[in-house]
């Protein structure tokens, strides 16, 4: 907790260019640009990185197949875009993969205009991902054993993006790269008031974790604050264009439905889209769409009752699938973006509303303000806080694109050279899981030739930590020291996933549980456990 206590020290009294408020995509991705381009940059959430809308997404880096139904051709492109330059800058992290949409009697659509669909689909993303193909049910089933081909008229296969690890994870990656640009920032600190005075914010905080109380000033603000952005917009008296509305969306996390890597697409029976998205070992079941009222929601019985009765009619299963078959779950809001018109109908349709975003500029009280987006869309928006930003005189660095993405192949291919010398993937005999060298690569880049160096020093730092999951010593040692871990919570649901493709019960009676609470807090570690405990 290192990490997190000196940046906390920087914040109380310091004096920057921007604070950013809200640590999920938008405002890890506006930190790490703005950084990135030499400003002094603060950024703070009053929870854990990618905490909350962040951490509750599909995984997916797509380009909204779905939002040619509505002729929404300018977003499909901009999306499809974004989705082939993070393919592009993470080639480890991010992965093709294909979805397969089995087109029942009760779906909107024919295989016909599904087909044409996905042909206009490819196009649009400059046919950067394999060729979308029509197929019929016996292909289908042929295809994809698991599923009910009854009822089935045809469907089609289409191609886009996911990440192979967890979006908080990603998320964490913009953090870190604003830290190593020269940011500052900490989690658990909550903003608790903010004036400006002049051309200059003073701003009262507190450090969550401590009870601490911290000020610091800033020439302007980034609000970022996914859906508690009008909130704070209210608060501040600033104006906007735009506002926030709420849907909920959950995904069940079930043991793997289908060896395949690829998405099952299916529409329900409300004649809207859900999914079976891979998640290594684990099948991952979603999403609804539920318009609420507040940002603060969870899985009811019935949320429960109704994707496990719309997969279980679509596939061939042993046995049904029960709630005692699910291992996590995962609940959260889209923020989508509405005008701020006065217009408080709640007749508005909000499942045609795209998962676009807007950004505000206030160049009077120098406030800007992120409005709706998703993962796919991350580079976007940081390129535009930065012209914003630029609109309110900041004089930035030229964008070399270095604020995002991979380390070179060079780099990669040393470390694998490394890796492969010391015999790395032999300590993992494990079936199904990925060799080590491409595991540690892919979620830790540079930071992962440490990780050979304490394996070699030590070959304890090597072994897997707890009994139930895929995550070494070594791992743990890396996160204590530089991933600002405050909760054991933060570890195995954010940093890791462990938490998703896990059974609650055998994570917390597993070996190993109290050593990692050891290695991350020290001290503090019996506390932590507890708390961990007794949720």
């Amino acid at each position: 907790m290192e990490l997190r206590a000196s940046n906390v020290a920087r914040l109380d009294g310091g004096s920057f260019d921007v604070l950013v408020v809200g640590g999920g995509i938008n405002g890890a991705v506006a930190a790490a640009v703005l950084a990135g381009r030499g400003l002094d940059v603060a950024i703070i959430d009053r929870g854990d990185w990618a905490g909350f809308t962040s951490s509750s997404s599909s995984n997916l880096a797509w380009g909204g197949f779905k939002y040619l139904e509505n002729y929404e051709l300018n977003l499909v492109r901009k999306l499809s875009m974004s989705r082939n330059r993070l393919l592009k800058a993470y080639p480890s992290n991010i992965s093709q993969l294909g979805f397969l949409a089995a087109l029942d009697h009760g779906s909107p659509f024919p295989p016909w205009l599904a087909a044409l669909g996905s042909s206009a689909y490819w196009a649009i993303g400059n046919f950067q991902t394999q060729r979308p193909q029509v197929l019929g049910p016996e292909e289908i089933k042929a295809e994809e054993p698991v599923i009910n081909t009854d009822n089935v008229r045809g469907g089609i296969e289409y191609f886009d993006a996911y990440l192979r690890d967890n979006d908080s994870r990603f998320v964490f990656n913009f953090v870190r790269q604003a830290l190593e640009a020269g940011a500052t920032a900490a989690n658990y600190v909550e903003l608790v008031s903010a004036t400006k005075s002049e051309d200059r914010w003073d701003v009262e905080l507190e450090d969550v974790e401590f009870g601490q109380k911290l000020s610091l000033s800033a020439s302007a603000i980034v609000n970022a604050a996914g859906p508690f952005v009008d909130g704070l917009n209210e608060k501040w008296n600033n104006t906007t264009e735009h506002r926030i509305v709420y849907s909920k969306g959950i995904h069940l996390v079930v043991p793997q439905l289908t060896e395949n890597e690829r998405v099952l697409a299916f529409f329900d029976d409300t004649q809207r889209l859900f999914y079976v998205i891979p998640m290594g070992r684990r099948s991952v079941i979603g999403t609804t769409d539920t318009r609420v009222p507040t940002p603060f929601t969870e899985v009811t019985d019935e949320d429960r009752t109704f994707l496990l009765e719309q997969i279980n009619a679509r596939l061939d299963l042993d046995a049904p699938l029960t709630p005692d078959d699910i291992i996590a779950e995962r609940c959260g809001v889209r923020p989508l973006v509405v005008k701020n018109d006065g217009d408080d109908r709640e007749d508005i349709d909000w499942t045609t509303l795209s998962r676009k975003h807007e950004i505000d500029l206030d160049p009077d009280r120098r406030i800007v303000t992120i409005f709706g987006g998703k993962i796919t869309d991350c580079l976007n928006v940081g390129e535009e806080v930065a012209l914003e930003i630029e609109q309110l005189g900041f004089v930035l660095e030229a964008d070399r694109s270095d604020w995002f993405g991979e380390p070179s192949d060079e780099v990669r291919d040393d470390f694998m050279r490394q890796a492969k010398r010391m015999k790395l993937d032999s300590l993992r005999h494990k079936k199904g899981v990925e060799p080590l060298s491409e595991r540690l690569w892919r979620r830790y880049g540079r930071r992962a030739f440490a990780m050979l160096d304490s394996i070699r020093e030590d070959p304890s730092m090597g072994e897997d930590i707890l009994a139930s999951a895929d995550y070494l010593r070594a791992e743990l040692h890396h996160a204590a020291r530089h991933e600002m871990v405050t909760h054991l919570e933060d570890f195995t649901l954010r940093r890791s996933k462990i938490d998703l493709v896990v059974r609650n019960e055998k994570i917390r009676a597993g070996d190993g549980l109290r050593e990692v609470a050891e290695i991350l807090f020290g001290d503090r570690a019996d506390a932590k456990l507890a708390e961990y405990l007794a949720d």
